[in-house]
């Protein structure tokens, strides 16, 4: 109806997923990188976990159309199947004729083709969407499945698309089994007030339309409150706010058009205004928080002071008076929990970065391994005193050597080690009081000499990944975490 009048092609706010309007922005393109590379190089079940309408169905369509020629794949659009649909399915799609068979028949028969399939150079991904609607028995089917291997091979590859309710699931006594082969998890953030302006003119383009941009600040700013962020809810509230300008006979998208498609879609806002016991409660409790937090920065200089003069004299040793060559490259590696999929470049990851960022890669994938890789340190330039890269690695050194923690979370990881950007986000971390929070640690990636970031040491995984909650904001919205094993 509106297509002529914004000049557009096509509807640029459609629910349904068309690999075309497929935006790479907020970690999506590398998410979708990390798991073309996490299904060729390594092995283990992959999840793929965000709320209703995040995007990963289309997420799922785009790995469809980019997996190379021999990866061939089985995807599984009905959940709710029992052990022996989905094995039916499975047959079905690997070309087998096995109507009336038993289980034990139709499962040799499935292990017999995935092994010719292996023969021919071939690897066989089951794509499950709405995975945490599966019944129990039939994740449990899965895992058998992926116990199908011939040498040291895995026949079978898996990736469950699902809800955070897959987790809640998967932490279940009953499914402890398939959740410790689950050696990949990305997470799928919805969209940040930041980024949402360019979805909305990413998806008008796509469309056909040439202009600038309709959207004002204040009308972004509102579908972002609306819609939590999250993808479906955006394009249905993008979608009727051009329907209510093409009423008006306007090209601008307003807040008035805004709130008319919140209306129609009843959709509000998810922050309201409080009430006034709760505005003095809340008052109260950041008075609290600002003398906590008071003490505590008063507490934790003079920590840094005394840690500072204990490990001066034994960092001064390791200062060298020109840069170190770069040692040996490293293999790359996948991340363990959150991903999100393939950490930025430092210049595009650390807010405020310094200026003329080196370019890296388009199609680096955001990948950490949960392996501990050793290596010489890359050194400071500066001879004349210990930098805080120099402190950091050193910090990080002796957590390894001391056995202090058992999971950290990355923030990022530099592949080309660029020490300036390093000691520029180190610097940026005194001033927000967590420099003790940041650990140092060489890595390699392929045949590049590069550094891991990490936040914290914690004893679990678990305590690492709910310790991603309480990071500082500018640390949530900037980096894709992920949660590191030592």
């Amino acid at each position: 109806m509106y297509l002529e009048h914004f000049g557009l092609n096509e509807p640029p706010f459609r629910i349904t997923p068309v690999t075309e309007f497929f935006f790479s922005g907020a970690h999506r393109g590398e998410i979708l990188d990390a798991l073309i590379y996490s299904l060729s190089e390594a092995e283990g079940i992959i999840k793929v976990s965000g709320e209703v309408g995040s995007g990963k169905t289309m997420l799922c369509r785009m790995l469809l159309e980019r997996l190379p020629e021999h990866v061939e794949t089985i995807y599984l659009a009905n959940p709710s199947l029992s052990r022996e649909e989905m094995l039916y399915a499975i047959a079905d799609a690997l070309g087998l004729c096995i109507n009336g068979e038993r289980v034990g028949i139709i499962m040799q028969n499935i292990q017999n083709k995935l092994e010719e399939k292996a023969r021919e150079g071939k690897i066989v991904v089951v794509l499950v969407d709405e995975a945490h609607a599966m019944p129990p028995d039939t994740l449990e089917e899965l895992r058998l499945l992926y116990n199908l291997q011939v040498g040291n091979a895995k026949l079978l590859q898996i990736i469950l698309f699902g809800q955070p309710e897959l987790n809640a699931k998967l932490d279940q006594p009953n499914m402890r089994q398939l959740k410790d082969r689950i050696v990949h998890h990305f997470n799928m953030q919805p969209l940040s007030r930041n980024v949402l302006e360019s979805y909305l003119m990413f998806r008008m383009r796509a469309a056909g339309y040439h202009g600038p941009n309709i959207f004002s600040p204040d009308a972004i700013k509102l579908i972002a409150s609306a819609s939590n962020g999250l993808m479906r809810r955006v394009n249905i509230l993008a979608d009727k706010s051009l329907l209510a300008a093409f009423v008006e006979d306007t090209h601008n998208i307003e807040v008035k058009h805004v709130r008319a498609a919140m209306r129609d879609s009843e959709l509000q806002p998810a922050r309201t205004l409080p009430d006034k016991k709760m505005l003095l409660g809340g008052m109260a409790t950041t008075a609290l928080l600002i003398i906590f937090a008071a003490w505590w920065m008063t507490q934790q200089r003079a920590e840094d002071r005394e840690q500072r003069a204990e490990t001066q004299p034994a960092l001064a040793a390791v200062t060298q008076p020109a840069a170190a060559p770069p040692v040996n490259a490293p293999a790359p590696a996948i991340p363990v929990e959150t991903a999100q999929p393939a950490s930025p470049p430092i210049a595009a990851a650390i807010p405020n970065p310094p200026a003329k960022p080196e370019p890296a890669p388009n199609n680096a994938p955001m990948i950490a391994t949960p392996e501990p890789v050793t290596g010489n340190a890359p050194t400071a330039t500066t001879a004349t005193k210990v930098s805080l890269l120099e402190q950091r690695l050193a910090a990080g050194k002796q957590m390894l050597a001391q056995k202090k923690a058992v999971a950290s979370i990355q923030l990022f990881y530099d592949e080309s080690f660029r020490s300036a950007s390093i000691e520029g986000f180190l610097k940026r971390a005194d001033r927000l009081g967590k420099l003790q929070e940041i650990y140092l640690l060489p890595a390699k990636f392929g045949n590049k000499n590069g550094l891991r970031v990490l936040y914290g040491a914690y004893p679990s995984a678990d305590a690492a990944r709910n310790a991603i909650k309480e990071l500082p904001a500018r640390y949530q919205e900037a980096f894709a975490t992920s949660i590191y094993i030592f």
